[in-house]
């Protein structure tokens, strides 16, 4: 067999809305599909990430191409994998709900149908689309989402001189700290809750500034404070988790996070993905009525290649 000389990774979603009954339960949704006149063939939209993007950049664009419509991404639904002449093609999908916007037929794109999952299971051209659809159905279409942060690079505790509370990001960290405010966007981020520390807060404040809000400040989730009272960091990151009337992105710190997600993911009998918890990392967290039903990981916000 020859060896595939190149690697092509694209990105997408199953964009949804609330079907004719106003609810978004998993039987009364609609979920676009569209056609492609150059293959004729009908697929969920999806596209080829650009240089200098990551893939939640390239899946909230190539939506927008593709169907006209602006969303919010929700939790990651699988990676599909398949040859494409003498390429392998990487496709990531994730839950994609629309806001506004409309559908102009295009070359690339000449028709869009809004149909319900059982219909649009049965217009798709390709099983690997039908096993996103299907993953997607898995759950509800409407779970709130959490944003968890681990706040940006700081430099060395080792060799900052002074109070360590008040550490500040370094170069790299404030790259990041920009990075991670268009990924949160993409994600839905509302409102803004930083441990007091003031690298947990940096990470956040091009967020905060772009979203032209206030900066809540959470004690409880410092790691001097868990260290002596974890039970107060697991109550108080329920309490924000409760809040469904926005979507949270709260920053925390790297001997907070992994035990914090660990014992959540125990409560609530999910499990969780490998994850190396680097700093500017965030966890995507799906619940329903308060429980925790999906925990995604994104390793960094700065595109990797």
């Amino acid at each position: 067999m020859a060896k595939k000389t190149n690697e092509v990774w694209a990105a997408g979603g199953v964009v949804w809305r609330p079907g004719v009954s106003g609810t978004a339960g998993p039987a009364d949704v609609e979920v676009a599909v569209v056609h492609r006149p150059k293959y004729d063939d009908w697929t969920l939209p999806k596209g080829k990430a650009e240089p200098g993007e990551t893939l939640i950049d390239t899946a909230v664009r190539e939506i927008a191409e593709e169907t006209g419509q602006h969303v919010v991404l929700g939790r990651h639904l699988d990676d599909v994998h398949y040859d494409l002449g003498s390429s392998r093609k990487h496709v990531r999908y994730w839950s994609a709900r629309a806001v506004d916007g409309d559908f102009v037929a295009g070359d690339e794109v000449d028709e869009l149908r809004w149909l319900s999952v059982d219909k649009a299971r049965k217009t798709l051209s390709y099983p690997l689309d039908c096993s996103i659809l299907e993953e997607f159905a898995r759950l509800p279409a409407d779970l709130h989402t959490f944003l968890l942060v681990r706040h940006a690079k700081a430099g060395r505790r080792s060799t900052y001189k002074g109070d360590d509370r008040l550490r500040p990001l370094d170069k790299l960290g404030w790259a990041q700290a920009s990075a991670l405010a268009p990924l949160l966007i993409a994600f839905g981020a509302e409102r803004v809750h930083s441990a007091d520390r003031v690298r947990c807060e940096q990470t956040l404040e091009p967020l905060r500034e772009r979203l032209g809000v206030e900066m809540h400040r959470e004690p409880d989730l410092s790691e001097e404070t868990y260290r002596t009272n974890p039970v107060a960091a697991q109550r108080r990151i329920l309490e924000l988790a409760a809040d469904t009337a926005s979507t949270l992105a709260v920053c925390s710190q790297g001997k907070v996070i992994p035990p914090l997600m660990s014992w959540w993911a125990d409560r609530d009998s999910i499990t969780l993905p490998k994850a190396s918890s680097r700093k500017g990392s965030v966890w995507v967290l799906s619940l329903n009525d308060g429980r925790l039903v999906a925990a995604d990981h994104i390793a960094g916000p700065l595109p990797t290649a």
